[in-house]
Protein backbone atom coordinates (compact mmCIF):
# COMPACT_ATOMS: atom_id res chain seq x y z
CA UNK A 1 0.00 0.00 0.00
CA UNK A 2 2.95 2.38 0.90
CA UNK A 3 4.19 1.92 -2.39
CA UNK A 4 1.62 2.83 -3.99
CA UNK A 5 1.04 5.67 -2.50
CA UNK A 6 4.85 7.10 -2.94
CA UNK A 7 4.44 6.49 -6.59
CA UNK A 8 1.09 8.30 -6.71
CA UNK A 9 3.06 11.00 -4.97
CA UNK A 10 5.84 10.93 -6.90
CA UNK A 11 3.72 10.89 -9.85
CA UNK A 12 2.22 14.17 -8.76
CA UNK A 13 5.59 15.70 -8.73
CA UNK A 14 7.00 14.68 -11.86
CA UNK A 15 3.71 16.48 -13.24
CA UNK A 16 4.77 19.62 -11.52
CA UNK A 17 7.84 19.98 -12.24
CA UNK A 18 7.07 19.11 -16.43
CA UNK A 19 4.88 21.77 -15.95
CA UNK A 20 6.91 24.28 -14.18
CA UNK A 21 9.88 23.64 -16.55
CA UNK A 22 7.98 23.56 -19.42
CA UNK A 23 6.32 27.38 -18.86
CA UNK A 24 9.91 28.54 -17.67
CA UNK A 25 11.42 27.49 -21.45
CA UNK A 26 8.20 29.06 -23.07
CA UNK A 27 8.93 32.23 -21.21
CA UNK A 28 12.28 32.72 -22.02
CA UNK A 29 11.88 31.74 -25.45
CA UNK A 30 9.04 32.58 -27.01
CA UNK A 31 8.71 36.06 -26.93
CA UNK A 32 7.37 37.23 -29.64
CA UNK A 33 3.47 37.27 -29.83
CA UNK A 34 3.16 36.02 -33.90
CA UNK A 35 3.99 32.54 -32.81
CA UNK A 36 1.63 29.88 -31.20
CA UNK A 37 2.76 29.94 -27.92
CA UNK A 38 0.88 27.83 -24.71
CA UNK A 39 -1.13 29.42 -21.87
CA UNK A 40 -2.73 28.02 -18.85
CA UNK A 41 -2.89 24.98 -21.01
CA UNK A 42 -4.63 26.74 -24.22
CA UNK A 43 -2.81 27.67 -27.07
CA UNK A 44 -2.50 31.60 -27.96
CA UNK A 45 -1.68 33.59 -30.50
CA UNK A 46 -0.94 37.21 -30.23
CA UNK A 47 -2.09 37.33 -26.52
CA UNK A 48 -5.53 35.50 -27.86
CA UNK A 49 -6.69 31.89 -27.45
CA UNK A 50 -6.34 29.65 -30.58
CA UNK A 51 -8.33 26.73 -31.70
CA UNK A 52 -8.38 24.78 -34.72
CA UNK A 53 -10.33 22.41 -36.85
CA UNK A 54 -7.57 21.77 -39.58
CA UNK A 55 -6.27 18.80 -41.31
CA UNK A 56 -3.58 16.61 -42.59
CA UNK A 57 -1.63 17.51 -45.73
CA UNK A 58 1.47 14.90 -45.24
CA UNK A 59 2.21 15.65 -49.58
CA UNK A 60 2.45 19.36 -48.80
CA UNK A 61 5.58 19.76 -49.86
CA UNK A 62 5.74 17.66 -53.01
CA UNK A 63 2.72 19.16 -54.30
CA UNK A 64 4.63 22.62 -53.61
CA UNK A 65 7.64 21.65 -55.75
CA UNK A 66 8.62 22.06 -59.59
CA UNK A 67 9.76 18.57 -59.80
CA UNK A 68 7.67 14.95 -59.86
CA UNK A 69 5.11 15.22 -58.60
CA UNK A 70 4.64 19.15 -58.37
CA UNK A 71 1.86 21.01 -59.10
CA UNK A 72 1.53 24.45 -57.54
CA UNK A 73 -1.32 25.57 -59.33
CA UNK A 74 -3.43 22.34 -57.60
CA UNK A 75 -1.46 23.62 -54.60
CA UNK A 76 -2.80 27.38 -54.33
CA UNK A 77 -6.60 26.05 -55.47
CA UNK A 78 -6.37 23.25 -52.14
CA UNK A 79 -4.97 26.31 -49.67
CA UNK A 80 -7.27 28.81 -51.33
CA UNK A 81 -10.40 26.21 -50.54
CA UNK A 82 -9.36 25.22 -47.04
CA UNK A 83 -9.05 28.62 -46.53
CA UNK A 84 -12.11 29.44 -47.26
CA UNK A 85 -13.52 26.50 -44.75
CA UNK A 86 -11.80 28.23 -42.05
CA UNK A 87 -8.70 25.41 -42.25
CA UNK A 88 -5.68 27.10 -40.61
CA UNK A 89 -3.84 24.40 -39.50
CA UNK A 90 -1.71 21.98 -41.35
CA UNK A 91 -0.49 18.59 -40.37
CA UNK A 92 2.69 18.41 -42.71
CA UNK A 93 5.49 15.67 -43.63
CA UNK A 94 8.98 17.41 -43.70
CA UNK A 95 10.38 14.70 -46.34
CA UNK A 96 10.16 11.00 -46.93
CA UNK A 97 13.69 9.40 -46.61
CA UNK A 98 16.04 6.97 -48.97
CA UNK A 99 15.87 6.14 -51.94
CA UNK A 100 12.87 5.62 -54.01
CA UNK A 101 12.02 2.24 -55.24
CA UNK A 102 10.30 0.33 -52.14
CA UNK A 103 6.36 -0.13 -53.28
CA UNK A 104 4.84 1.39 -49.75
CA UNK A 105 7.30 4.28 -49.85
CA UNK A 106 5.71 7.78 -51.07
CA UNK A 107 8.21 9.42 -53.94
CA UNK A 108 10.12 11.37 -54.77
CA UNK A 109 12.13 11.92 -51.06
CA UNK A 110 13.80 14.46 -49.55
CA UNK A 111 16.68 12.75 -48.18
CA UNK A 112 18.35 10.29 -50.30
CA UNK A 113 21.36 9.51 -48.58
CA UNK A 114 21.59 10.61 -44.35
CA UNK A 115 21.85 14.24 -44.89
CA UNK A 116 22.10 14.38 -49.07
CA UNK A 117 18.76 16.10 -49.99
CA UNK A 118 16.55 16.49 -53.67
CA UNK A 119 16.82 20.26 -52.97
CA UNK A 120 13.64 19.93 -55.45
CA UNK A 121 11.42 18.92 -52.20
CA UNK A 122 13.17 21.56 -50.22
CA UNK A 123 12.40 23.85 -52.59
CA UNK A 124 8.84 22.57 -52.44
CA UNK A 125 8.63 22.72 -48.29
CA UNK A 126 10.00 26.51 -48.35
CA UNK A 127 7.38 27.59 -51.12
CA UNK A 128 4.43 25.60 -49.09
CA UNK A 129 5.34 27.44 -45.66
CA UNK A 130 5.14 30.88 -48.25
CA UNK A 131 2.16 30.43 -49.19
CA UNK A 132 0.28 29.49 -45.42
CA UNK A 133 2.18 32.19 -43.98
CA UNK A 134 0.42 34.50 -46.81
CA UNK A 135 -2.61 33.07 -45.78
CA UNK A 136 -2.04 32.84 -41.72
CA UNK A 137 -2.13 29.37 -41.80
CA UNK A 138 0.28 27.41 -39.71
CA UNK A 139 2.15 23.93 -39.94
CA UNK A 140 3.02 20.92 -38.24
CA UNK A 141 5.83 19.60 -39.25
CA UNK A 142 7.19 16.10 -38.36
CA UNK A 143 10.44 15.09 -38.93
CA UNK A 144 10.50 11.19 -38.75
CA UNK A 145 8.25 8.09 -39.03
CA UNK A 146 7.47 4.50 -37.43
CA UNK A 147 5.78 3.70 -40.55
CA UNK A 148 7.11 2.15 -44.22
CA UNK A 149 5.75 4.74 -46.14
CA UNK A 150 8.01 7.97 -45.90
CA UNK A 151 11.06 5.51 -44.72
CA UNK A 152 11.74 6.37 -40.96
CA UNK A 153 12.80 3.57 -38.84
CA UNK A 154 13.02 1.75 -41.55
CA UNK A 155 15.58 3.54 -43.59
CA UNK A 156 17.61 5.19 -40.50
CA UNK A 157 17.95 1.30 -39.87
CA UNK A 158 18.62 0.69 -43.23
CA UNK A 159 21.90 3.63 -43.30
CA UNK A 160 22.72 2.00 -40.00
CA UNK A 161 23.56 -1.63 -40.86
CA UNK A 162 20.29 -3.08 -39.09
CA UNK A 163 18.81 -4.37 -41.81
CA UNK A 164 15.91 -3.32 -44.23
CA UNK A 165 12.33 -3.39 -43.86
CA UNK A 166 9.86 -5.47 -45.35
CA UNK A 167 9.29 -4.78 -48.96
CA UNK A 168 5.34 -4.66 -48.69
CA UNK A 169 6.01 -2.79 -45.02
CA UNK A 170 2.92 -4.21 -42.38
CA UNK A 171 1.82 -6.12 -44.82
CA UNK A 172 3.79 -8.78 -42.99
CA UNK A 173 2.99 -7.52 -39.84
CA UNK A 174 5.34 -9.81 -37.49
CA UNK A 175 8.80 -9.26 -39.82
CA UNK A 176 7.89 -5.44 -39.74
CA UNK A 177 7.22 -5.09 -35.97
CA UNK A 178 10.60 -7.51 -35.45
CA UNK A 179 12.35 -4.95 -37.40
CA UNK A 180 11.18 -1.47 -36.39
CA UNK A 181 11.65 -2.05 -32.66
CA UNK A 182 15.42 -2.73 -33.40
CA UNK A 183 15.22 1.29 -33.66
CA UNK A 184 14.48 2.46 -30.27
CA UNK A 185 18.19 1.53 -28.78
CA UNK A 186 20.11 2.09 -31.91
CA UNK A 187 21.96 4.77 -31.55
CA UNK A 188 23.31 5.04 -34.91
CA UNK A 189 20.02 5.16 -36.04
CA UNK A 190 19.70 8.49 -33.79
CA UNK A 191 22.90 10.01 -34.78
CA UNK A 192 21.99 10.05 -38.55
CA UNK A 193 18.22 11.21 -37.41
CA UNK A 194 19.67 14.28 -35.26
CA UNK A 195 21.72 15.23 -37.98
CA UNK A 196 18.60 15.42 -39.98
CA UNK A 197 17.15 17.53 -37.52
CA UNK A 198 19.66 20.00 -37.29
CA UNK A 199 19.50 20.72 -41.34
CA UNK A 200 15.99 20.79 -41.57
CA UNK A 201 15.73 24.08 -38.73
CA UNK A 202 18.77 25.60 -39.55
CA UNK A 203 17.48 26.19 -43.14
CA UNK A 204 16.50 29.63 -44.57
CA UNK A 205 13.51 30.02 -46.53
CA UNK A 206 14.33 30.91 -50.08
CA UNK A 207 10.64 32.48 -50.72
CA UNK A 208 11.18 34.49 -47.55
CA UNK A 209 14.23 34.99 -46.24
CA UNK A 210 13.20 33.66 -42.98
CA UNK A 211 15.16 31.18 -40.99
CA UNK A 212 12.60 28.42 -40.55
CA UNK A 213 13.62 28.99 -36.10
CA UNK A 214 12.06 32.61 -37.16
CA UNK A 215 9.03 31.62 -39.53
CA UNK A 216 5.49 31.78 -37.91
CA UNK A 217 3.86 30.22 -40.60
CA UNK A 218 5.19 27.23 -38.21
CA UNK A 219 3.42 25.71 -35.16
CA UNK A 220 5.23 23.68 -33.96
CA UNK A 221 8.48 20.56 -35.09
CA UNK A 222 6.99 17.58 -34.34
CA UNK A 223 9.82 14.38 -33.55
CA UNK A 224 7.38 12.05 -35.78
CA UNK A 225 4.11 10.43 -37.35
CA UNK A 226 3.20 7.73 -34.83
CA UNK A 227 6.76 6.97 -33.36
CA UNK A 228 6.22 3.78 -31.07
CA UNK A 229 8.51 1.63 -29.28
CA UNK A 230 7.33 -1.63 -30.82
CA UNK A 231 8.14 -4.04 -28.18
CA UNK A 232 7.94 -4.17 -24.39
CA UNK A 233 12.04 -4.05 -23.59
CA UNK A 234 12.91 -0.83 -24.99
CA UNK A 235 10.67 1.64 -23.75
CA UNK A 236 13.38 2.85 -21.69
CA UNK A 237 15.29 3.82 -24.64
CA UNK A 238 12.69 4.95 -26.60
CA UNK A 239 11.52 7.50 -24.28
CA UNK A 240 14.99 8.61 -23.90
CA UNK A 241 15.77 9.14 -27.61
CA UNK A 242 12.06 10.97 -27.79
CA UNK A 243 13.54 13.37 -24.86
CA UNK A 244 16.87 13.71 -26.76
CA UNK A 245 15.24 14.70 -29.60
CA UNK A 246 12.97 17.36 -27.71
CA UNK A 247 15.75 18.54 -26.21
CA UNK A 248 17.67 19.10 -29.37
CA UNK A 249 15.16 20.76 -31.02
CA UNK A 250 14.65 23.07 -28.08
CA UNK A 251 17.91 23.57 -28.61
CA UNK A 252 17.79 24.88 -32.39
CA UNK A 253 14.95 26.85 -31.85
CA UNK A 254 13.00 28.37 -29.31
CA UNK A 255 10.37 30.14 -30.53
CA UNK A 256 8.03 26.99 -31.94
CA UNK A 257 6.12 24.55 -29.90
CA UNK A 258 7.47 20.97 -29.48
CA UNK A 259 5.37 17.78 -29.62
CA UNK A 260 5.90 14.24 -30.05
CA UNK A 261 3.05 13.06 -32.83
CA UNK A 262 2.07 10.01 -30.18
CA UNK A 263 -1.25 8.20 -30.82
CA UNK A 264 -1.43 8.12 -27.09
CA UNK A 265 -2.71 4.72 -25.00
CA UNK A 266 -3.18 2.57 -28.31
CA UNK A 267 0.29 3.54 -30.13
CA UNK A 268 2.14 3.35 -26.55
CA UNK A 269 1.94 -0.99 -26.18
CA UNK A 270 -1.36 -0.08 -24.00
CA UNK A 271 0.81 1.75 -21.35
CA UNK A 272 -0.52 4.46 -19.28
CA UNK A 273 3.23 4.97 -17.50
CA UNK A 274 4.73 4.73 -21.14
CA UNK A 275 1.80 7.62 -22.11
CA UNK A 276 3.04 9.44 -18.55
CA UNK A 277 6.76 9.48 -19.23
CA UNK A 278 6.41 10.48 -22.74
CA UNK A 279 4.36 13.59 -22.24
CA UNK A 280 5.71 14.37 -18.92
CA UNK A 281 9.25 15.62 -21.36
CA UNK A 282 9.54 19.39 -20.06
CA UNK A 283 10.27 20.26 -24.02
CA UNK A 284 6.95 18.69 -25.04
CA UNK A 285 4.26 21.77 -25.02
CA UNK A 286 0.92 19.82 -25.88
CA UNK A 287 0.11 16.22 -25.95
CA UNK A 288 -0.95 14.70 -29.09
CA UNK A 289 -3.39 11.80 -30.18
CA UNK A 290 -4.73 9.79 -32.62
CA UNK A 291 -8.06 8.02 -32.71
CA UNK A 292 -8.37 5.27 -35.56
CA UNK A 293 -11.88 3.17 -34.94
CA UNK A 294 -11.59 1.01 -38.18
CA UNK A 295 -7.67 0.11 -37.24
CA UNK A 296 -8.70 -0.45 -33.53
CA UNK A 297 -11.26 -2.83 -35.01
CA UNK A 298 -13.93 -0.41 -32.85
CA UNK A 299 -16.21 -1.03 -36.34
CA UNK A 300 -16.29 -2.86 -38.79
CA UNK A 301 -15.14 -2.66 -42.71
CA UNK A 302 -18.94 -3.66 -43.48
CA UNK A 303 -20.92 -2.06 -41.09
CA UNK A 304 -19.39 1.61 -41.12
CA UNK A 305 -23.00 3.27 -40.61
CA UNK A 306 -24.40 0.75 -38.46
CA UNK A 307 -21.31 0.97 -35.80
CA UNK A 308 -20.61 4.68 -35.76
CA UNK A 309 -22.56 5.40 -32.47
CA UNK A 310 -20.14 2.29 -31.57
CA UNK A 311 -17.21 4.61 -32.69
CA UNK A 312 -18.34 7.53 -31.47
CA UNK A 313 -18.55 6.07 -27.79
CA UNK A 314 -15.31 4.43 -27.74
CA UNK A 315 -14.10 7.85 -29.11
CA UNK A 316 -15.15 9.61 -26.43
CA UNK A 317 -14.06 7.21 -24.02
CA UNK A 318 -10.38 7.62 -25.74
CA UNK A 319 -10.75 11.84 -25.77
CA UNK A 320 -11.88 11.89 -22.19
CA UNK A 321 -8.67 9.43 -20.85
CA UNK A 322 -6.26 11.78 -22.33
CA UNK A 323 -7.85 15.12 -20.79
CA UNK A 324 -7.37 13.73 -17.92
CA UNK A 325 -3.50 13.58 -18.42
CA UNK A 326 -3.66 16.57 -19.85
CA UNK A 327 -4.74 18.48 -17.28
CA UNK A 328 -2.78 16.89 -14.69
CA UNK A 329 0.06 18.07 -16.70
CA UNK A 330 -1.37 21.55 -17.35
CA UNK A 331 -1.11 20.83 -21.12
CA UNK A 332 -3.35 21.16 -24.46
CA UNK A 333 -4.82 18.12 -25.87
CA UNK A 334 -4.81 17.76 -30.09
CA UNK A 335 -6.09 15.18 -31.96
CA UNK A 336 -3.61 15.47 -35.03
CA UNK A 337 -5.26 12.51 -36.52
CA UNK A 338 -8.56 10.71 -36.78
CA UNK A 339 -10.59 9.37 -39.74
CA UNK A 340 -13.33 7.59 -40.62
CA UNK A 341 -14.07 5.32 -44.10
CA UNK A 342 -17.25 6.37 -46.62
CA UNK A 343 -20.01 4.81 -45.58
CA UNK A 344 -19.82 1.49 -48.25
CA UNK A 345 -16.08 1.15 -47.36
CA UNK A 346 -15.74 2.30 -51.19
CA UNK A 347 -12.65 5.04 -52.39
CA UNK A 348 -14.26 7.67 -54.62
CA UNK A 349 -16.37 10.74 -54.03
CA UNK A 350 -19.84 9.01 -54.87
CA UNK A 351 -19.55 6.85 -51.86
CA UNK A 352 -21.59 8.91 -49.26
CA UNK A 353 -20.27 10.11 -45.68
CA UNK A 354 -23.05 10.03 -43.73
CA UNK A 355 -20.99 7.67 -40.62
CA UNK A 356 -18.11 10.31 -41.63
CA UNK A 357 -19.80 12.98 -41.02
CA UNK A 358 -21.67 12.03 -37.90
CA UNK A 359 -18.36 10.93 -36.48
CA UNK A 360 -16.33 14.15 -37.13
CA UNK A 361 -18.99 16.40 -35.58
CA UNK A 362 -18.75 15.00 -32.25
CA UNK A 363 -15.18 15.75 -32.38
CA UNK A 364 -15.53 18.96 -33.99
CA UNK A 365 -17.96 20.02 -31.19
CA UNK A 366 -15.55 19.03 -28.28
CA UNK A 367 -13.20 21.50 -30.10
CA UNK A 368 -15.58 24.20 -30.17
CA UNK A 369 -17.34 23.64 -27.10
CA UNK A 370 -13.67 23.14 -25.29
CA UNK A 371 -15.21 20.45 -23.27
CA UNK A 372 -14.89 16.92 -22.63
CA UNK A 373 -16.67 14.28 -23.82
CA UNK A 374 -20.45 14.33 -22.36
CA UNK A 375 -20.04 17.61 -20.82
CA UNK A 376 -17.72 17.25 -18.49
CA UNK A 377 -15.43 20.42 -18.28
CA UNK A 378 -11.95 21.12 -17.84
CA UNK A 379 -11.24 24.08 -16.34
CA UNK A 380 -7.58 23.44 -16.82
CA UNK A 381 -7.06 21.36 -20.38
CA UNK A 382 -9.29 21.34 -23.14
CA UNK A 383 -9.15 19.57 -26.69
CA UNK A 384 -7.08 22.85 -27.77
CA UNK A 385 -7.44 21.45 -31.51
CA UNK A 386 -8.00 18.62 -34.39
CA UNK A 387 -6.51 17.44 -37.98
CA UNK A 388 -8.63 15.31 -39.72
CA UNK A 389 -7.19 12.70 -41.48
CA UNK A 390 -6.85 13.72 -44.39
CA UNK A 391 -7.00 15.92 -47.40
CA UNK A 392 -7.42 14.57 -51.18
CA UNK A 393 -9.23 18.66 -51.92
CA UNK A 394 -9.21 18.20 -55.90
CA UNK A 395 -7.23 14.89 -56.40
CA UNK A 396 -8.90 12.20 -57.33
CA UNK A 397 -7.56 8.27 -57.64
CA UNK A 398 -7.21 6.67 -60.62
CA UNK A 399 -5.72 3.33 -59.24
CA UNK A 400 -6.58 1.46 -56.22
CA UNK A 401 -2.98 1.95 -54.98
CA UNK A 402 -1.06 5.18 -55.59
CA UNK A 403 1.29 4.84 -59.00
CA UNK A 404 3.95 7.60 -60.70
CA UNK A 405 1.63 10.26 -61.91
CA UNK A 406 -1.31 9.77 -60.12
CA UNK A 407 -2.86 12.30 -58.08
CA UNK A 408 -1.52 12.42 -54.74
CA UNK A 409 -4.25 12.34 -52.22
CA UNK A 410 -4.46 12.04 -48.18
CA UNK A 411 -4.32 8.24 -48.14
CA UNK A 412 -0.24 7.30 -48.84
CA UNK A 413 1.17 4.76 -51.14
CA UNK A 414 -0.04 1.55 -48.69
CA UNK A 415 -3.30 2.45 -48.35
CA UNK A 416 -6.29 2.26 -51.30
CA UNK A 417 -6.23 5.92 -52.83
CA UNK A 418 -9.53 7.45 -51.45
CA UNK A 419 -9.98 5.45 -47.95
CA UNK A 420 -9.77 8.75 -46.17
CA UNK A 421 -9.53 11.87 -48.17
CA UNK A 422 -12.02 14.83 -48.16
CA UNK A 423 -12.68 15.52 -51.58
CA UNK A 424 -13.57 18.70 -52.28
CA UNK A 425 -17.24 17.52 -53.44
CA UNK A 426 -18.15 16.74 -50.47
CA UNK A 427 -20.39 17.49 -47.52
CA UNK A 428 -17.96 17.09 -45.13
CA UNK A 429 -16.53 20.21 -45.88
CA UNK A 430 -20.56 22.26 -44.80
CA UNK A 431 -19.44 20.49 -41.53
CA UNK A 432 -15.86 22.11 -41.86
CA UNK A 433 -16.83 25.68 -42.53
CA UNK A 434 -19.83 25.45 -39.93
CA UNK A 435 -17.68 24.33 -36.90
CA UNK A 436 -14.54 27.27 -37.57
CA UNK A 437 -17.19 29.40 -37.98
CA UNK A 438 -18.69 28.55 -34.67
CA UNK A 439 -15.14 28.06 -33.53
CA UNK A 440 -13.99 32.15 -34.54
CA UNK A 441 -17.15 33.36 -32.83
CA UNK A 442 -16.17 31.59 -29.73
CA UNK A 443 -12.98 32.53 -30.06
CA UNK A 444 -14.16 36.17 -30.54
CA UNK A 445 -16.24 36.50 -27.40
Amino acid sequence: MMKEVMKEVMKKILFALASIASLTLLASCSGRSEFVTVHSARFQVNGKPYSFIGANLWYGAILASTGQGGNRERLQQELDLMQQLGIDNLRILVGADGLEGQVVKIRPTLQQQPSVYNDTIFDGLDYLLAEMGKRRMYAVLYLNNSWEWSGGYGQYLEWAGQGRAPEFGVQDWTAFQQQMSKYAGCDSCHALFFRHVKNVISRTNRYTGKKYADDPAIMAWQVGNEPRVFSEGDKTAFVKWLREATALIRSLDCNHLISTGNEGFMGSEMDWDLVTGINADPNVDYITIHIWPKNWSWVRSGSLVQDVDTAIVRTNEYIWQHLRLAEKMHKPLVIEEFGYPRDKHLFTPTDATTARDRYYENIFMQVVSATAPEGREHPEAALAGCNFWTWGGYGRPAHLYWQTGDDYLGDPAQEEQGLNSVFDTDSTLTLIRRYNEKRRCGANK
